[in-house]
């Protein structure tokens, strides 16, 4: 599991799967935000199965899905709520990161 860190509050990851849970709590995260569509690829695991590890764990847990349109006006306004919403710091995944990085990247404006 490769973290990487946005900033402070916010950092992204590839996949995670409920194995990872553990370490990730570890290492501080306090929310989680998968931002993969369920079966975008045969091999991953489904949002659901980490989500119900997660609460496990007493993390929370938001799926704001980016697909093939990409970052879409939603998202980032979903972002934003999950941001305001949820304690931090954060950690967002999905493929490689990349998602998570633009979806957030694309907050700035709104959140000031």
């Amino acid at each position: 599991m490769d973290l990487r860190p946005i900033n402070e509050t916010y950092s992204v990851a590839g996949q995670i799967s409920a194995e990872d849970l553990e370490a990730i709590k570890a290492a501080g995260f306090k929310s989680i935000v998968c931002h993969r569509p369920d079966g975008e690829a045969p091999d991953q695991p489904g949002f659901d199965s980490v989500k119900q590890a997660a609460e496990a764990l007493g993390l929370e847990v938001r799926h704001i899905p980016i697909g093939p349109m990409g970052v879409t006006a939603d998202a980032v306004r979903e972002m934003v709520d999950a941001i305001e919403e949820m304690p931090q710091p954060m950690l967002g995944y999905c493929r490689s990161g990349a998602r998570s990085t633009s979806v957030y990247q694309h907050t700035a404006h709104l959140r000031g």
